[in-house]
């Protein structure tokens, strides 16, 4: 089962990764995301995560981020959905 976090919660962590467009993300993103669209993270997560360390995964809403965090997460990866997105992180600026 994978944990949801509050943006708050998120911001101090690192290796927050940003699965919406690169549209998107380059018109703005939270502080220190890095971004990763969920279609290329899905297909190859080897490439772009560690088993040994944790992800805080974040979308528009987060509905779109639980779901790829469930999917991660059965195959042994360490994430955490932000649960209220990028929406979100704007209301707590």
């Amino acid at each position: 089962m994978v944990l949801n976090v509050s943006v708050k919660d998120a911001l101090n962590k690192k290796n927050i990764i940003d699965i919406r467009s690169i549209e998107k993300y380059n018109d703005n993103h939270i502080d220190g995301a890095i971004n990763i669209p969920y279609i290329l993270l899905l297909k190859e997560p080897e490439k772009y995560l560690n088993k040994n360390e944790e992800y805080y995964i974040y979308c528009q809403y987060g509905k779109n981020s639980i779901k790829v965090c469930n999917i991660l997460a059965l195959k042994g990866y360490k994430v955490y959905n932000i649960k209220e997105g990028y929406e979100g992180w704007l209301l707590e600026k």
